[in-house]
Order: C-alpha cells, then sequence, then structure tokens
C-alpha cells in the first residue's frame, strides 16, 4: 500500500515534511501520485528508466511514446534542449510558470529514455504551477509527468477514481478533490517555427502578443 499524505490544511513544517517525503521517494526511483494545476499526475526522475517505464506502464500509453518532463526554471532548459533561433525566451518568461507546454530538440547525448528510445529527439517541457509540485521540482533534476488517467481518459481530479492499486506506486498525496481547469496549450518549436499542437490555457491571441509572427 502506498504511503498517503494529506496535504490540506498542512502547517509549513508538516509541508516541507511532505516535500522532503516526495523527493526521496523519486530518488529511490519510485513513482508518485500528486496533483498539477488540474488534475493528478504521476511523477518520476526523468533519468530512471525504470521510473520512466513505470509511468508509462501505469498510463496504458503504447510503445514510443514520449513522456512530458517537468522542470524547476526555464535555466534547466539548456541542459536538456537546443535553442532555437526564435525568441522563445519570451514565451517563456510570459507563460513559465504556467499551462504552456513546449516541444523543442534535445541536447544530444542525454542519458535518458523518456518511452521513444530517444529515436524522434525531442522533449516536450513545462514549467507548472502548483505550490506542492514547484516545491519538489526546487530539489530534484527534471521530472516526467502524466496524468494518472489511462491514456485517451479524462483527467483525474478526485482520488477515489484513481485507475490503479495504490501498492503501484510509493506515495499519493492527497489535495482533495481539484478544480477543474483547461489543458495546457502546446506549442512545437523548431530552427525558425513555431506550431500550434494544440489551443488550451492560453489563446493564440495571447501567443500573438508575444511573437506576432
Amino acid at each position: 500500500m502506498a504511503e498517503r499524505v494529506l496535504l490540506n490544511g498542512a502547517g509549513d513544517s508538516e509541508f516541507n515534511e511532505a516535500v522532503n517525503t516526495a523527493v526521496r521517494y523519486i530518488n529511490a526511483g519510485e513513482v508518485i501520485v500528486v496533483a498539477a494545476e488540474f488534475g493528478y499526475i504521476y511523477l518520476a526522475d526523468a533519468f530512471d528508466k525504470d521510473a520512466v517505464k513505470a509511468v508509462h506502464i501505469l498510463r496504458g500509453d503504447q510503445s514510443g511514446v514520449a513522456a512530458q518532463v517537468f522542470i524547476k526554471d526555464v535555466k534547466v532548459l539548456t541542459g536538456i534542449a537546443k535553442n532555437s533561433n526564435i525568441n522563445q525566451d519570451q514565451l517563456f518568461a510570459k507563460f513559465w510558470p504556467g499551462l504552456l507546454s513546449v516541444t523543442l530538440n534535445c541536447q544530444p547525448g542525454l542519458s535518458w529514455d523518456l518511452g521513444d528510445g530517444q529515436r524522434l529527439g525531442k522533449v516536450n517541457v513545462r514549467v507548472p504551477n502548483r505550490k506542492f509540485l514547484n516545491h519538489i521540482l526546487q530539489s530534484t533534476g527534471p521530472l516526467v509527468a502524466g496524468s494518472v488517467a489511462l491514456t485517451g481518459k479524462s483527467v483525474v481530479r478526485d482520488l477515489t477514481q484513481l485507475p490503479i492499486y495504490e501498492s503501484d506506486v510509493g506515495a499519493i498525496f492527497d489535495e482533495g478533490v481539484l478544480a477543474e481547469g483547461p489543458a495546457s496549450t502546446w506549442l512545437e518549436i523548431s530552427e525558425n517555427e513555431i506550431t500550434v499542437k494544440r489551443v488550451g490555457a492560453i489563446s493564440i491571441e495571447q501567443l500573438q502578443v508575444v511573437i506576432p509572427s
């Protein structure tokens, strides 16, 4: 049975202890369940291939699907993704932390496998905006993140709807029933262009204010 930690109403010391517990499980190669902005997610060390594989199995992902990566801030990007000729820093300064997911070309030589066997040469990355999650990221490297909902199903906002056995994960961090909200907006940035893959919380009009082209 997974350790379950209740976060609602936690004081500062209990909150910090919960962060330390989450980091300890991640460093031990475990998958944990935490809240993102509008749904519960799996979280694991992006450089632990077994943990990443476990996330894919729990989600029922097809073979070859690359997991999304969460990072603590834009500075981490230089170690995992190549710069483009587009002034992407304006986008990140405006919309991170927040609901902007961006697919970028990976830096060569990374010792990870996000699920695609490094065949795609890309990484989808985001800086989330959720207090507990962000505090975890301050004490870890990049983390693989994936909705606890089975692939193709609606997000899970209530842990009573968790579609796994609790013994399948190391720990569950309970923030109660989460608010409903939009998905992230997803962009793909290549060397010279930006492609909108999904419009979500951030509109095309909001994006055009930052990068008119």
